[in-house]
């Protein structure tokens, strides 16, 4: 290494990143395999070829290697987790459960999968239509306790690879309980002889008397009014034997009987009703009938009658399956926090593999769904992590993921918790040593001597700018990560994928008025931040960003405080005048139809500024078949949903990007435009894929709008340099390497405030 760099040229004083490592790449990847040599090398092992030559659905080759990768790791170098960063659609749930058959093979018995709450059934599907003989378990429901303590029996050895599992939601719920305690009525005399009657609290079990203690020590007995308080402030147990004054309780709902929660659960299903769901049960009963929906669906959707014939037709089996496949039914009683159940109850290594699904959503501090999957991990043997964006911009995203995933490594490198008991000593450093820290120092001029006065700086304040270091990468990501690009899978598997960016330019009358209402709100900002105030920051910038796209409507825009009113705008749009971004949207829309091809419009302004209805409007009356999906769709149904306005014959789609980023596959809309970007890297690059994935057969298009000489302009520059930061943890080498760490840059807010006050 040390002669590579010798040899430079010392004439050129810069070079690109790029041109750096197309020039002296092979030297360079010399150099790493010396002193990181792969785990694997690419030579397969037979025996694991031969488990996924046995499933019902065969990886691609590139697939396989990402399994074959993740298998040595976990087993042969035997490291406690690995990472799977896959670009969206290149079928990370497909490597997981091929990756979950092998480690069952290896000895690594029942895999625990922590799943988003939609995609429950999903990967329940998948499973079923990948390995042979699976036994699949849903823990999404508030039948979650009893198949808990099920399992807690269950500690034979499987004899079929086994899979559990549990929405991301239900992970961390916790459970609803209630002071439980036996009541012993004594009898006592007054000072006059009268005879009285008092119910004391006692414990259930052993019949000890509970008691009370006094700010002087004495124990008294405690009554049932105060133990009705007492006890219902803190789950406590007996002093005698150790039994809990407490117990399970299902809140806010009365009681029913079974019959009528199946009956209920049935006419959730498509073509069945009150009678139909009645006659079933009065055919089949209502244990038959629970246990078929909530474990085994196909059968229910195939029932027979007493002559062997089907009960549903085909037109009604194809509607449930569908249905079905993202409808959760659970008929337990109470609920409880799965994660607190699995800690407390069931053995260390019981689940021989945890897989979690959309790994990055685990990444922040405090969450409690965070600090569930920490819980999980240490519980399981290995662990398995997913996801297509494993870093947002900032180097702690990727810290708490990393504790949770291997605490001792971590903690080896001294990140430890804190006398306090928390990780944000552990966090800051993990940033100043890979990532970005920027002090603010203040400068005052003081009597530092008795001569002469002294200038003393102290630091004001400290913040995170966005990137991750080389070194870090090397030490934390590569270690234990299997990348894979869609372009990476090969074979003419993906068609062609394009982002084309369009600049809309605004009408004279549209810029104008922009420019106004921009001076005016930038000089307020201005004047706020000289006086140290930051209130109109996100009022500013929201009005600016969204009043292009939304001047149908008048804009007031007022003090968060004070109400004063800081401009007003009128409207310059009536409702049936198309706008500039708008009429580029409809000849896009028309073109598409033109060729067969269905459009995928996001829209980021579905609330108070809704769009989507006018866009809607406009669309349809040029002849364009159009659906809205908003957030009132549940998102178990979404995909349903979607398929019915496809069956439709719909031409245009338009959502917030937020709604669809995870889990749907619209392979049926190749054609896919941002009416605007939003701030969320994480969305922008989900969303951006949803229908460049495996199955896709047209080319896929993606076209990003934005006015010319506006702050979207400027959003749009900063969301792709925070993309080009967030890819040098994914494979890809940004164009320089100021861009890896991005050594300038806030939030992409607080970036684009400082351009508009510039």
């Amino acid at each position: 290494m040390s002669q590579l760099i010798q040899n430079f040229a010392p004439a050129q004083q810069t070079i690109a990143l790029n041109d750096f490592v197309s020039q002296y790449g092979t030297a360079l990847l010399d150099a790493v395999r010396i002193q990181n040599p792969p785990i694997y090398d690419g030579q397969a092992r037979p025996s694991r070829d031969a488990i996924m030559d046995a499933l019902l659905r065969k990886p691609f080759a590139a697939q396989r290697n990402v399994v074959h990768a993740v298998s040595t790791l976990l087993v042969d170098a035997n490291e406690p987790a690995a990472i799977i960063n896959a670009e969206m659609g290149t079928g990370k749930t497909m490597m997981a459960i091929a990756a979950a058959a092998i480690m069952d093979a290896e000895g690594f018995q029942r895999t625990l999968v922590i799943s988003p709450p939609h995609l429950v059934y999903k990967w329940r599907r998948e499973i079923k239509q990948t390995v042979p003989n699976a036994r699949v378990w849903i823990l999404n429901g508030s039948d979650t306790l009893r198949k808990l303590i099920m399992l807690r029996a269950m500690r034979e050895r499987p004899n079929v690879p086994e899979f559990f599992i549990l929405g991301r939601v239900r992970m961390r719920m916790g459970f609803h309980w209630k002071a439980s305690f036996a009541t012993r009525r004594t009898m006592y005399r007054d000072d006059l002889g009268a005879v009285h009657y008092t119910r004391y609290a006692a414990c259930p079990q052993c019949g000890e008397m509970l008691t009370h203690r006094l700010t002087d020590g004495t124990d008294i007995p405690l009554s049932v009014e105060v133990a009705n308080v007492e006890l219902n402030r803190d789950q406590s147990a007996c002093t005698k034997c150790r039994s809990p004054l407490w117990t399970l309780t299902r809140k806010g709902r009365p009681q029913r009987s079974r019959r009528e929660i199946v009956q209920e659960a049935l006419q959730q299903l498509p073509t069945i009703g009150e009678k139909t769901a009645e006659r079933l049960i009065s055919s089949f009963g209502e244990e038959m009938l629970s246990g078929m929906l909530a474990d085994n669906i196909y059968e229910f959707i195939n029932l027979m009658d007493e002559q062997g014939n089907l009960v549903f037709s085909d037109r009604q089996a194809a509607r449930m399956e569908r249905a079905m496949a993202t409808t959760e039914f659970s008929f337990g009683q109470g609920d409880y926090q799965a994660t607190e159940f699995i800690k407390r109850y069931l053995p260390q290594g019981y689940f021989g593999l945890l897989v979690i699904d959309e790994g990055h959503e685990y990444k922040n501090e405090g969450s409690a769904q965070g600090q569930a999957m920490g819980v999980l991990a240490r519980k399981c043997k290995k662990t398995l992590l997913l996801t297509g964006t494993l870093m947002g911009g900032y180097a702690d995203d990727l810290f708490y993921l990393l504790w949770r995933l291997n605490p001792r490594a971590m903690i080896d490198d001294g990140y430890r918790i804190n006398a306090r008991g928390t990780l944000g000593t552990a966090s800051m450093s993990f940033m100043r040593d890979h990532g970005v820290l920027k002090d603010v120092f203040k400068e005052t001029l003081g009597e530092s001597h008795r001569t002469a006065k002294g200038r003393k700086a102290e630091v004001a304040r400290t913040s995170k700018g966005a990137g991750f270091g080389p070194k870090g990468i090397m030490r934390y990501v590569l270690p234990i990560t299997v990348f894979l690009k869609l372009s990476d899978i090969g074979g003419n598997v993906l068609p062609l994928y394009r982002e084309i960016f369009e600049e809309v330019e605004m009408t004279e009358e549209h810029e104008a008025a922009f420019n106004s209402l921009s001076g005016k709100l930038t000089a307020e900002l201005r004047a706020a931040l000289a006086k140290g105030d930051p209130t109109l920051l996100g009022v500013v910038l929201q009005v600016l960003l969204a009043w292009p796209d939304c001047c149908f409507r008048d804009e007031r825009v007022c003090h968060p405080r004070s109400g004063h009113m800081l401009a007003f705008q009128k409207a310059l749009f009536s409702d049936n005048e198309l706008m500039p971004k708008e009429q580029a949207l409809l000849e896009l829309c028309k073109r598409e139809k033109a060729a067969g091809r269905r459009v995928l419009a996001y829209s980021v302004y579905t609330g108070t500024r809704d769009t989507t209805a006018r866009l809607k409007v406009q669309l349809e009356a040029a002849g364009l078949r159009v659906a809205v999906l908003r957030a009132s769709v549940e998102a178990v149904k979404r995909e349903d949903w979607v398929a019915d306005q496809v069956d439709r014959g719909i031409d245009v789609l338009i959502t917030n990007p937020e709604l669809v980023k995870t889990g749907l596959d619209l392979l049926e809309f190749p054609t896919i435009a941002f009416l605007q970007s939003g701030f969320n890297v994480y969305t922008l690059q989900q969303a951006a894929r949803r229908s460049w994935r495996i199955g896709q057969t047209e080319e896929v298009r993606v076209y990003f709008f934005g006015y010319a000489k506006s702050a979207q302009m400027q959003c749009l520059e900063l969301m792709a340099k925070k993309i080009a930061v967030s890819q040098s943890t994914s494979g890809d080498m940004p164009d320089s390497g100021l861009d890896v760490l991005n050594q300038n840059d806030d939030s992409i807010e607080v970036a684009l405030a400082k351009r508009l006050v510039a």
